[in-house]
């Protein structure tokens, strides 16, 4: 009976987000979404039965037996009733000293396709193997030490939860005599959600190779059948999304800079409809150039992590309100989301005034943005002395004070710099020039980025261009042996300094994907020269900006532009310098970022330069401020811009006290426009009836369908836009 209700729950949760869905389906209830209700009712719990052990929490459950070794055998979606599991594999494989090695796992299973729980009975184990020795039930620690307290975040603790946790022994080789491997699982509350890693503790005295690490590897069901086809040339969208802590590339997306998730064939799944058993059903998680450092006695080592979150529907919004929980719940830190100033700086008297113009207007923080007069890698005691002055000063003011930095694109010595390992010099790295961050000069760099903050009293880091996986073929750096370890140990040097500095409290906003290890935000992906095209074209190209990135991001993830001065060219018809006679672009470009909830980088020397102009930013702060919660909400895409017709986007919060949602509707054209549009509001869990409050004026009741859907019909000014809010 509970997997019926499970199955109709997800069937009437499916039946509301279908746009083109029949009267005769039902309404669900809100208790029956986890992401409404938030999950309140599907607290996490680890069951032990005899041979078995149960991570279960209402939507997700994943199972293990510990005898004749440990293996998974049971991976399901509680919500879909679907089983993701079909054939049994090693809990890890790990390569050490040039040879490959399985973590728990069991033989036996003759057919592949699926796997009956009778069959288990008869499987054996391998002396070849790393061998179960016991296990132990934990409460889950947060990911990282934040505090989130002055950030003005919208979630200041992480997700609860408990962990399990496999010890293994070696095999009886006597050259891993001492090497003992646990695997660790995560479960947490109310989300479908269990993150993954091991770690390698060297008991002995020898020094162990670990050239590789796959701490997840999955037989899965497939989601294609094609008799034909390569591992690659098939999809991937799959009912299991993963994400880990080893994502890199500058992409801004974290599909395109992952570096950990592959999916391959398995050639020993013979009842598979592919001819040539190419069927990607197997998935792994590993970091792909390797690991390839050596482990001292008395060492211990820690795999990159990773997370792996249930999709209960292939519905794009719903699929990204997943993927957007999953951060708010394990990474707090991203919804951190003060309001900025980008100031381009040539003296301190300009940071004074750039000071005092954000106290006047309500913005909460300065950055001195690139191309400014500050050198964070100054350290002498007069430089910080100076920048300590200009922090405290915007303490003062109740006004949080940050700087830019350059790591990458740029070239510190032939004897610093990364060396290319196809042509043995330097040059040729991800942006050309850089440095090594396990050279002199890197591992130097990461001490003055710490003595920085902690002599001047600084709040925020702008990190530009960090390590994007450039590996390293020196031998003489003192960081990294080699070739082999040299993408590891920079990105785990990296890591290091991001952890100091968000359990610091400094907030951190960086151009790729490290959320995982502490980043508090990143660009939305945007072309820079875009910014030198003229002003009306902008508004247009940012809200499809804003529109394409928020799909699997939350706001405060993400960052914008809005270039007040010159930006890499473009006339005056693509500044909004002076800032008094571009008042409305200036007016709209901000409603329309902070409309989305998103921080843009208001780059130039000032915030106002009239009365007016002053009292406009004044205006569209306020309301941001008052509006906030709901701003920095999820955000359900309408319409993307594309200059023809309106567009738009809706917050929705259920947990919301009192306003549910907030809309934002735009007319590109020259002319205002009448229409009819239909708002969904199944993510704000209310029914039967809403008021909706247009641009804090106009109140109107609306009935909602059996969709939780209403029609509203709106007149938008020419070249402007409507709001409205959902109660």
């Amino acid at each position: 009976m509970k997997f019926k209700l499970l199955l109709c729950a997800h069937a009437c949760v499916l039946a509301l987000m279908a746009p083109n869905s029949g009267s005769a389906q039902t309404a669900v209830t809100t208790p029956q979404d986890w992401l409404i209700n938030g999950g309140s009712q599907n607290q996490a719990h680890i069951r032990v039965q005899d041979q078995d052990i149960v991570l279960d929490n209402g939507l997700v459950r994943r199972s293990f037996r510990i005898n004749p070794n440990t293996f998974c055998y049971d991976f399901t979606n509680l919500i879909t009733g679907q089983q993701l599991i079909r054939a049994v594999l090693p809990e890890a494989e790990l390569q050490l000293n040039g040879k490959w090695y399985n973590i728990g796992g069991a033989y036996g299973q003759k057919e592949r396709a699926y796997l009956r729980p009778e069959w288990m009975k008869d499987f054996t184990a391998s002396a070849e193997d790393f061998r179960y020795v016991k296990h132990e039930i934990l409460e889950l620690d947060p990911l990282l030490p934040w505090n989130g307290d002055k950030w003005w975040a919208t979630h200041k603790g992480s997700g609860k939860g408990k962990v399990l946790t496999f010890t293994y022994a070696a095999p009886g080789a006597a050259v891993l005599s001492g090497i003992e491997v646990k695997v660790h699982y995560a479960i947490y509350d109310g989300i479908p959600l269990i993150s993954k890693w091991l770690t390698i503790q060297n008991n002995g005295q020898q020094t162990v190779q670990i050239d590789q690490v796959i701490h997840e590897k999955l037989a899965l069901v497939e989601e294609e059948s094609a008799v034909v086809g390569s591992v690659t040339d098939m999809k991937k969208q799959h009912g299991l999304y993963v994400e880990s802590n080893f994502a890199f590339n500058n992409a801004m997306r974290y599909h395109l800079s992952d570096q950990s998730l592959h999916w391959k064939a398995d050639s020993t799944y013979t009842s598979q409809v592919n001819y040539d058993l190419k069927t990607p059903a197997i998935m792994e998680v590993y970091p792909t150039v390797g690991v390839g450092v050596k482990l001292a006695g008395k060492g211990n080592f820690n795999s990159i992590r990773s997370w792996e979150l249930l999709m209960d529907s292939y519905d794009r919004e719903r699929r990204g309100l997943a993927v957007r929980k999953m951060y708010r719940t394990i990474a707090p830190w991203t919804t951190a989301n003060p309001i900025f100033m980008h100031l381009v700086s040539k003296t301190d008297e300009q940071v004074y005034t750039a000071i005092d113009q954000c106290a006047a207007t309500g913005y909460e923080a300065l950055i001195l943005s690139f191309g400014s007069h500050v050198n964070m890698e100054d350290t002498t005691a007069g430089n910080l002395a100076a920048l300590k002055k200009l922090a405290d000063y915007a303490h003062s003011k109740n006004i949080k004070i940050g700087a830019y930095s350059l790591f990458s694109s740029r070239k510190i010595s032939e004897t610093d710099d990364v060396i290319n390992p196809k042509t043995g010099k330097t040059g040729g790295a991800f942006f050309g020039n850089a440095p090594c961050f396990g050279s002199e000069w890197g591992i130097g760099y990461a001490k003055r980025i710490k003595t920085f903050f902690e002599r001047t009293g600084f709040d925020i880091w702008e990190n530009d261009g960090p390590f994007p996986g450039d590996q390293c073929a020196s031998t003489a750096h003192p960081g990294h042996h080699g070739l082999e370890d040299s993408q590891w140990v920079q990105f785990n040097m990296q890591k290091e300094l991001y952890h100091w500095l968000n359990a610091r409290g400094i907030y951190i906003n960086s151009p790729d994907w490290y959320f995982l290890d502490g980043s508090n935000k990143t660009g939305l992906g945007y072309r820079e020269v875009n910014f030198s095209l003229p002003r009306e074209n902008q508004r247009i190209l940012n809200r499809q900006n804003i529109f394409d990135a928020l799909w699997e991001e939350n706001p405060s993830m993400a960052w914008g532009f809005v270039p007040l001065t010159a930006y890499q060219g473009g006339g005056k018809e693509a500044v909004l310098e002076p800032l008094h006679e571009h008042l409305e672009d200036y007016r709209q470009l901000m409603m329309q970022y902070y409309g989305a909830g998103v921080q843009a980088c208001y780059r130039g020397p000032r915030l106002y330069d009239t009365e007016q102009t002053k009292q406009t930013v004044i205006d569209v702060i306020q309301w941001y401020k008052k509006y906030r919660t709901i701003l920095n909400s999820d955000l359900i895409h309408l319409r993307r811009a594309d200059g023809r017709d309106w567009d738009g986007f809706l917050h929705v919060n259920a947990t919301e006290a009192k306003i549910k949602g907030l809309g934002m509707l735009f007319n590109p054209l020259k002319t205002a426009i009448t229409r009819t549009v239909e708002i969904p509001l199944y993510y704000t869990g209310l029914n039967g009836s809403v008021r909706l409050t247009f641009d804090d004026k106009t109140i109107k009741k609306q009935s909602l369908n059996h969709l939780a859907k209403t029609a509203i019909t709106i007149t938008i000014p020419a070249e402007s836009y409507r709001w409205f809010t959902v109660e």
